[in-house]
Order: structure tokens, then sequence, then C-alpha cells
């Protein structure tokens, strides 16, 4: 139907108005590719499962744990997931990768520099502890976030906690934990060097002067 009326002094517009509105249309799903829909259905393996009290947790059906070899699954990241969005109940979906939790690194930063301050102050069991602490918060950090950030504060505190253990003569917890931030950022020379220190103190010097040379190989200039 058309009319017409006023809209301002002076200003007339023509319209057309129609009573019938439009049902939304639903999105047109393509048609799977039957070979790959084959080959998806072929790799499907049922997993009997069990839920936790609070559905937030799944378990093995047969024999209730988060890890289960003989049941050949694995929830804990699935589980370590739902907590988090469990936890934060406005999150209705993991944010971009790019989006980073800045409170938490400034805790992780903060428990480090505590244990810094102790280290400075040859308390080192104290230091240890604070270190502990700082490592644990890092690797709370949510799996949608960008994991070298994770990976870069965790190799940090453990490469100072391996120092903290090497000064409280504990020469194994400072070897492990040389190995750990090798594991975890292999081309930083500051793991090596840690694990080369640790050596040293159960005085294997042959394998400490390649644990050098191999740290070298990746940061040349580093005196």
């Amino acid at each position: 139907m058309s009319h017409s009326h006023s809209h301002a002094p002076g200003e007339e517009h023509s319209h057309s108005h129609s009573h019938a509105q439009e049902a939304p249309q639903s999105p047109q799903l393509p048609t799977p590719d039957p070979v790959l829909q084959a080959l998806i259905d072929q790799d499907f393996k049922p997993v009997d499962f069990s839920f936790s009290d609070d559905k937030n947790n799944a378990y093995c059906g047969k024999h209730g744990r988060e890890t289960c070899n003989s049941c050949n699954v694995d929830f804990v990241g699935l589980n370590r997931l739902s907590s988090l969005l469990a936890a934060n109940p406005s999150l209705l979906c993991p944010p971009p990768a790019n989006v980073v939790s800045q409170k938490l690194s400034q805790v992780v930063t903060s428990t480090k520099d505590e244990g810094n301050s102790l280290f400075k102050s040859s308390l080192h069991t104290a230091a240890i502890n604070r270190y502990t602490a700082a490592a644990s918060i890092a690797v709370s950090r949510p799996p949608w976030e960008a994991n070298q950030l994770m990976r870069e504060e965790l190799s940090t505190v453990i490469s100072n906690r391996s120092a903290a253990f090497f000064e409280a003569q504990d020469y194994v917890s400072a070897l492990a934990d040389a190995e750990a931030v090798i594991q975890i950022r292999r081309n930083w020379s500051k793991g090596h060097f840690r694990k080369s220190k640790a050596l040293l103190g159960m005085n294997k010097l042959r394998d400490a002067a390649e644990a050098v040379r191999l740290g070298l190989s990746f940061e040349p200039t580093n005196n």
C-alpha cells in the first residue's frame, strides 16, 4: 500500500508499506563430501565416559579416571578448559588468541620478583617457594591464549629457581630445572648456562663444558 504523509514542515515523502513480513530464511548448509565423511566415520571410535557430580569434568566410564591408559583416554586438557569456563560464567566463548590476561602476567611477575628479592637476601629456600608459586600461576594461563607468552614466563621463573637450587647446593634439582628450561626454550642460552653450573656442582666438568658450547651455538655473542 502506498501513501504520503508529512514528516516535517514543508517536507513530504512517499512510502510503500507492506503488512506481510517475510520469514527469516535458514542458512543453507553445504552438502558434506561423501568421501571425506566416510573417512571421518571410519576413524570414529566411541568413548565410554562419565561425568563428575557437577558435570564439569569427564572421566573414563570403566575406571573413573581422568587419564586412563587401559581405556586410552586423556581428559586432562578438556577438563581444564571446562573448569576455566565454569569459573567464568560471563565468558560465553573463548576470546581471540591475541587477548592476554594482563592480571595473570602481573601476578606472575610480582611473585617472581618476590623470589628475586629473597634470592638476593640469600634466603634460597624461601625464594624457591616463590618461584614455584610463580610457575604454578604461569601454567594456569587459559589454553586459548598465546602459548609463547606462557613459555617465556615459565622458562624465566624455572631458570631463576634453578639458580636458587644451585645456591642451596641442591645440584640435582638445579639440573632438573635447567633441563626443563631447555625443553621449553631450547634456543635460550640461559637454560644451557644453568645446566652447566649444575653440572659443575656435580663435578661433571666435561658435560658442563658441552652445555656451555651448546648454549653459545644459539647465542654466540652472549658473554
